[in-house]
């Protein structure tokens, strides 16, 4: 075997200041692997490479005669290998100057070799080998003192920017709101609510038109504040058994819980799962690019249009309803003063609460529609589980608040807990999975 040498040449990120690149020599007989996983023999950070699996790719050496040459690898990553442009399916035979990227946008590696013919000549024009100088320990840039300076489209994409932004205008806006009460509960509901689905959005990982995710939650609230609410509250809670509890009267857990399925559970993800299936509808009736931005073609779709569609219904029954009762009558008891109190603090757990809450069911809702659009031969079989299993969550909930904090709380666990698993499950599903931004989950890929 020949004295033959290959190595990975790291390219600079764009943006970054130009450097003496890092080279990783590879192995004639053992397996080299790139990830963020510390075992990796090329080991990436884990915060500036998020888009990295924990074992992203291997390269291995393969014997032919007296040469050596090199194959890369995917290891079934979740963003994908490149390799000059070119999705990675399974293994290929690495030539001196190929561009390895993990990820679209992520890292990116260089393959060389000394060799000067044989199996591992170049597509490319040969590549400059040989010694690189070794980056000073204590040398000092402008961009190590000014960071701004050399950070790029990473400020915006890596470093939450916006929702940087987003946090400072509201904070300007509640200090210039002080003293109008409806206002400054209007902007903090407002904060807070968006801040919960913010979560929900980065867990989903997909990117879904701003536009509409504000059209689902503004289309539930016209929804509320129309005849067709009075239609629904006549089905639900006259005809079907959900007639809501009067003031005093006492009840038993189970007729309790039974009234709550028909008449919060049934009636509220119903309305809420409106917006959600008309995009379902209206997807179908378009062209692209439209019917992908609005339509629901996944379950990841379903659990976003879902979740914003909570969003609405939270803030209107929160600051339409709630908050305006318990300030009347605590300002009759104690004053104003103490019922601007009274109402800000249920405001507060009342919108956060939302994440656990009607964000999680119908979030779980919207799973069920997006697999429907999926798996349309088995569509209403698909969408009576989803549509009993979540208006049983919500049931569970309204009635276990009246039995025990504790039990409220453990419901409220259960509920996020089947909306985070269902966000995995519809990753896992996507059509769309090498593209998704999701934050990652324990030890997921």
């Amino acid at each position: 075997m020949t004295n033959e040498i290959g190595f990975l040449r790291q390219v600079p990120a764009k943006g970054s200041p130009a450097a003496p690149a890092y080279n990783y020599q590879l192995s004639q007989d053992g397996e080299v692997a790139i990830g963020r996983d510390r075992n990796c023999q090329i080991a990436l950070e884990s915060i500036a490479h998020g888009m990295v699996s924990r074992r992203h790719a291997a390269i291995r050496p393969l014997s032919q005669g007296t040469w050596t040459r090199w194959e890369i690898c995917d290891l079934n990553s979740a963003n994908g290998t490149y390799i000059n442009g070119e999705k990675l399916q399974g293994c290929q035979t690495l030539l001196s100057g190929d561009r390895i990227s993990l990820g679209q946008d992520g890292p990116e590696f260089i393959f060389e070799s000394n060799a000067a013919s044989g199996p591992n000549k170049s597509r490319f024009p040969p590549a400059k080998t040989g010694n690189f100088p070794e980056i000073e320990k204590d040398a000092l840039t402008l961009t190590q003192l000014f960071p701004i300076a050399s950070t790029g489209k990473q400020l915006s994409q890596k470093a939450y920017l916006y929702p940087g932004i987003v946090t400072v205008i509201f904070v300007v806006s509640l200090f210039v709101a002080v003293g109008n009460s409806a206002a400054f509960n209007f902007l903090l509901s407002a904060y807070l609510a968006g801040a919960a689905y913010y979560f929900i959005y980065r867990l989903c990982g997909k990117h879904k038109p701003w536009w509409v995710l504000l059209g689902a939650a503004l289309a539930t609230v016209l929804i509320l504040l129309s005849p067709l609410l009075i239609g629904f509250i006549l089905v639900f809670r006259e005809i079907l058994p959900g007639r809501l509890p009067a003031e005093g009267e006492e009840i038993s857990f189970l007729p309790f819980l039974i009234r709550m399925f028909f008449g919060a559970g049934l009636m509220e993800e119903l309305l809420k799962a409106l917006p959600v299936l008309g995009a379902l509808i209206l997807g179908n009736l378009l062209k692209n690019p439209w019917r992908d931005r609005l339509g629901v073609w996944e379950p990841l779709d379903g659990i976003l249009l879902g979740s914003a569609s909570a969003v609405g219904f939270t803030l209107l029954e929160t600051l339409g309803q709630y908050v305006p009762n318990i300030i009347q009558n605590i300002t009759l008891q104690a004053g104003p003063e103490a019922g601007q109190l009274v109402g800000l603090q249920l405001l507060i757990p009342r919108i956060l609460g939302s994440a656990a809450g009607h964000m999680a069911y119908s979030g779980y809702l919207g799973y069920f529609i997006g697999l429907s659009a999926l798996k349309p031969r088995k569509r209403w079989q698909i969408l009576g589980v989803g549509y009993f299993s979540a208006s049983a969550l919500h049931a569970l909930w309204n009635a276990s608040g009246a039995v025990s904090v504790l039990l409220l709380a453990l419901v409220g666990v259960l509920s996020y807990a089947f909306l985070v698993a269902a966000i995995l499950k519809a990753r896992a599903l996507s059509p769309n999975r090498e593209q998704n931004f999701a934050t990652r989950i324990s030890s997921e890929k």
